[in-house]
Formats: C-alpha cells, sequence, structure tokens
C-alpha cells in the first residue's frame, strides 16, 4: 500500500490529471490515472498546481525578528543596517537567537518553504551566533533543510581575527564559505579577500556564496573576480554571487564582457528584490535606480539566477513574512519578466534555481525525488505568483507538515448573485 497518493494534479510544466504515488518518503510513480491505487492517504488536487516546495538561497536567520533592537534603522540605508546590526550584537544572547530563528522556520513550513541558506555573522569572536544557528539547524532538521554560510559581516580582511573567526565557524559545521569584498577598506583588499576565501574553500571542499558588490558604484567588480578565482581553482557550479547589485549601474559595453565570464565559470547569481529594491539607489534624486541586478540578461546569457529573500524584520527590512511568492511577484516587477515566460521563470527562481544554488539533493517532481511538495490554490505558477496562493497543503517526504484552509470570498451585492470565486 502506498504512503500516499495525489490525483488530479497540475504541474508547473502544465501536465494536468496527473497523479503521484509516494512510499517511504519518495515519489515512485508520476502517471495519470493510477487513483485505483490503495494509498493510507489520498488527496484530490482538484486541478491545482502541484510545486516542489520554495527555496530560499539567501536569508540572514542570525538578525530576523529583531526589528526595532536597540532601534529602528532611520535612514533605511544598508550602511545603517550594518552598523545598527553590531549595536545589536553586544546584546545577542543564545536563547533570544535560536527562540527568532525557530519562530521564523516555524513561519516558512506554513509557506511551503522547506530549504533557506542562511547567512551566520562570524565578526564576534565568541561565535554565538554560530552556535545559535547550528543548535537551530539541528532542530529543525526533520522538517526543513537549514544550510549555513560563514558570513564575516564586518569583513574578513577588515576585522581583527576575521579569517580565524572563519575557519572556526567551518570547524564547528558551518556548510559553505562566505564573504563581502566590497565592504573591505579598498577595491585591492576585497580582491584578495575573495582569492584567499575561495582558496579556503577548495582546500576544504566547501560552497562559496559571497555577497558581492552589494553597492550602487559601478566600480565595483569583485563579480569578475569571483568568476574569475573559480575558474583558476576548479570550483565552477560550487559558487554563488549574491546581490550583484553594482551590475545595474554599471556600463552596458562592460557588462557584455561580464555576463559571458560569469556563464563560462559556471557562477550562480541570487538577486534579492525585496531588499535590493529598498536598500539601493537610496543616494540618487531622480531618475533613482532600480538597484537590483540584471536578472534577465543573466538568464539569457545561460547564468542560473535564483531569488532569496534576504531580510524579514531585521536591521535593513522591516517587513516580510517568509513568502517566496511575495519575493517572485516583486522580482517580476523590478526586472519587467512580465512575459508568460519571465513570470514562469521567476516562479523557477524561488523554486528549481535555487535548489540548484543549495544542491539540493532529491529535489522535484520526478520518480526518485523526495516527496517534499506543497498544493497550491491555483492552477498554473503565473496565477500562484498573482495570487500569492494559498499554501494548501505542505508535505516533507510525505508527511503533511502544514495545512491551510482555502481562501474563499463570499459577496453579497444588492441585484447580483452572490460569488465565490478566488480565482479571476
Amino acid at each position: 500500500m502506498l504512503d500516499l497518493l495525489l490525483t488530479n494534479a497540475t504541474l508547473p510544466d502544465g501536465r494536468t490529471g496527473l497523479s503521484i504515488a509516494v512510499q517511504n518518503g519518495r515519489i515512485v510513480e508520476v502517471a495519470p490515472h493510477i487513483d485505483a491505487t490503495p494509498a493510507q492517504q489520498i488527496v484530490d488536487a482538484a486541478g491545482l498546481l502541484i510545486a516542489p516546495h520554495f527555496v530560499d538561497p539567501h536569508f540572514h536567520m542570525d538578525a530576523t525578528l529583531s526589528y526595532g533592537l536597540p532601534r529602528v534603522n532611520a535612514s533605511g540605508t544598508l550602511l545603517e543596517g550594518i552598523a545598527l546590526w553590531g549595536e545589536l550584537k553586544p546584546q545577542l544572547t543564545g536563547d533570544a537567537l535560536i527562540e527568532r530563528a525557530l519562530t521564523y522556520c516555524d513561519w516558512a513550513v506554513g509557506k511551503g518553504l522547506l530549504a533557506i541558506r542562511a547567512h551566520v555573522d562570524t565578526s564576534d569572536p565568541s561565535l554565538l551566533a554560530v552556535d545559535a544557528m547550528l543548535d537551530v539547524q539541528r532542530r529543525v532538521a526533520p522538517y526543513l533543510d537549514l544550510q549555513l554560510v560563514a558570513f564575516p559581516q564586518d569583513g574578513v580582511l577588515r576585522s581583527p581575527g576575521g579569517v580565524e573567526n572563519l575557519k572556526r565557524a567551518l570547524d564547528k559545521g558551518v556548510d559553505v564559505v562566505g564573504g563581502i569584498p566590497h565592504f573591505e577598506r579598498t577595491m585591492s583588499e576585497g580582491a584578495a579577500s575573495v582569492k584567499l576565501l575561495c582558496e579556503i574553500a577548495a582546500e576544504r571542499g566547501k560552497l562559496v556564496d559571497m555577497h558581492c558588490d552589494e553597492s550602487d558604484d559601478p566600480m565595483s567588480r569583485h563579480i569578475e573576480t569571483l568568476a574569475f578565482e573559480t575558474q583558476r581553482l576548479g570550483l565552477q557550479g560550487r559558487v554563488t554571487g549574491s546581490h550583484c547589485t553594482s551590475m545595474h549601474s554599471m556600463d552596458n559595453y562592460y557588462v557584455s564582457k561580464l555576463l559571458p565570464l560569469i556563464a563560462e565559470s559556471g557562477v550562480s547569481v541570487i538577486a534579492n528584490p525585496l531588499i535590493n529594491i529598498t536598500l539601493q539607489g537610496r543616494n540618487d534624486s531622480y531618475p533613482k535606480r532600480r538597484g537590483m541586478t540584471r536578472v534577465p540578461e543573466l538568464m539569457a546569457a545561460g547564468v542560473n539566477v535564483a531569488f532569496g529573500h534576504d531580510c524579514v524584520m531585521d536591521p535593513w527590512y522591516s517587513l516580510g513574512s517568509a513568502d517566496m511568492l511575495e519575493v517572485a511577484h516583486m522580482g517580476l516587477h523590478v526586472a519587467q519578466m512580465t512575459s508568460q515566460n519571465g513570470m514562469r521563470r521567476c516562479f523557477d527562481a524561488v523554486t528549481t534555481h535555487a535548489a540548484k544554488v543549495m544542491h539540493l539533493e532529491g529535489y522535484g517532481l520526478e520518480v526518485g525525488c523526495d516527496a517534499s511538495f506543497m498544493l497550491l490554490q491555483a492552477r498554473d505558477p503565473i496565477e500562484a505568483i498573482r495570487l500569492r496562493a494559498t499554501r494548501l497543503k505542505v508535505f516533507r517526504r510525505g508527511k503533511l507538515v502544514a495545512d491551510t484552509t482555502p481562501a474563499v470570498a463570499t459577496l453579497s451585492l444588492t441585484g447580483r448573485p452572490k460569488s465565490t470565486s478566488w480565482m479571476r
């Protein structure tokens, strides 16, 4: 007997009327009309969308839900956010970090978000945040994949003991090598940090994910160095450049050289639409730059591009709810990806493309994949983004981990019939 059988499902690629059979936490069959097979649980999808779970490849779990502590970011800028985080760090406790992170993970599961890559500040020699997030990682493992990045927020070369602190975090079990080259004191120091951190990753067999050129400065070009070091060290497919917002301000001739270099190196790029549109362009009058990197151009060049949430209620961003459909919705607007194909690619940016960044094994809806997926109250990915569709059911390896009542509106208008339609 099957553990779970979903019937009458529509998949993101447009196939419909399909059944998905699950046994021992894995998908064992995807085919039309297998609903006669006995199963412990049968779910009729009623023609709605079944999609692999959402993935957030760029987040700051150690800072989440700390908004207003010890004060609010009055200017709303990136640099004040960094300064504010520096003020908050001496007040942090392990218990508070863990409690806020666990609360956020609960929100995430309810939104169908079952994999998160979180950058953890390693600048504090106590590594308090690292220990707390490793604890959270262990606690949430049954229902959420939490991948941790050793992130030297204050600059790995700029801050005393930065390199040693990062190495200690990796020794403790942190998964990915991070960096922030544009925050080093000089451009040359930034380039040196990229080289050093990539060498550490190569020596230890780690992935790399660097905050790269999160700036309006078109001369911040550390993504070029990151692509070069990736090829020099044979790290193709293991490296990610996050933000890359300076590319928004670069001249087109230079970008025409840069895009193929990134593509050849196999470096992925993560845009963070909600935060990039909020933090960038703050010193502009008008016209005011959007700040987000060149998403459609990178995709057209063959670069794997994903979207991250980045922040939720922290020193940099006062909003957010762990909803990756909100991220995709903002991304398609900022990038002007409003074609049918463009909107579908924005859905991919928070699912399959993001899973590729995190090297998630068993991700997808094919036979043999983990049965970790969600039933959305929408008929296709575009409608899911438009409606920020309710996640009706969320499954983790075949087990139901979240269940939400369908969104239904009942209208009572004089002279008109009542309507309960939510899909228009």
